[in-house]
């Protein structure tokens, strides 16, 4: 690689990062040439190579086909997903820690947003809110809702931010569960709702940082208040 992260720097086993380097840079879908192969290649012993393969597969890297070979099948937000809830048990992390990371990352996403000042991209944040503002429904808004925080972590141009995003959603399902029905059981807070989303595509679209920042604070106290302080405390 000539830029962006060194799989060895990444991995504290050197053979595990030259793998993973490796087997990602072919794509999901390539089947990988023989171990003994990719031993010589490596300059490993197929015992070291196999042992690592079994490592990739059980990461999701890797999928064995009976009588066809091993393929690559990457790396996707779901597999870090379950990375993460081993680490919470591991770690002992509580979900309000992880609801904290969420956060941080909208936070990010905003004022990336608005440095990028993609006009495309925030304009999608815009149809966004152009929704809530057509419809009373509470599952229509609750899409909305997704939509619009997906349009903002698009328009950071991040797709690092993008990726973390997804990951953290699967494991924070319960929180964006609550959050469905809070929005859904709605009745006169609906106009605060749209104008705290009106604000921080405002912000974005203003190529004002902080002040996208700040927008994306007043919408997670609002939805904290509105789930009784409800970050998920086990």
């Amino acid at each position: 690689m000539s830029d962006g992260l060194i799989a060895t720097e990444l991995f504290p086993d050197r053979l595990t990062g030259e793998l993973a380097q490796r087997v990602l840079a072919m794509g999901a879908g390539k089947r990988l040439p023989s171990e003994r192969r990719m031993a010589e290649e490596l300059g490993v012993s197929r015992t070291a190579l196999r042992d690592r393969l079994t490592h990739l597969e059980s990461l999701g890297v890797l999928e064995r086909r009976t009588g066809s070979g091993t393929y690559v099948r990457g790396v996707r937000p779901d597999t870090v997903t379950e990375a993460l809830g081993l680490g919470l048990l591991a770690s002992h992390l509580t979900f309000a820690s992880l609801y904290s990371v969420r956060v941080a990352l909208e936070r990010q996403a905003a004022y990336e947003a608005a440095l990028a000042g993609d006009p495309v991209k925030t304009a999608h944040m815009a149809a966004a809110v152009k929704r809530m503002e057509a419809t009373e429904d509470g599952q229509e808004l609750y899409e909305a809702d997704v939509a619009f925080h997906r349009a903002l972590f698009t328009a950071s141009c991040s797709p690092a931010l993008e990726f973390f995003a997804d990951a953290l959603s699967g494991v924070l399902s319960r929180s964006v569960q609550q959050r469905q029905q809070h929005i859904m059981r709605m009745t006169g807070d609906i106009g605060h709702m749209r104008q705290l989303h009106r604000d921080i595509h405002l912000a974005a679209a203003a190529e004002d940082p902080e002040r996208a920042m700040r927008a994306v604070d007043s919408h997670f106290v609002w939805l904290d208040q509105g789930l009784g302080g409800g970050r998920e405390s086990g």
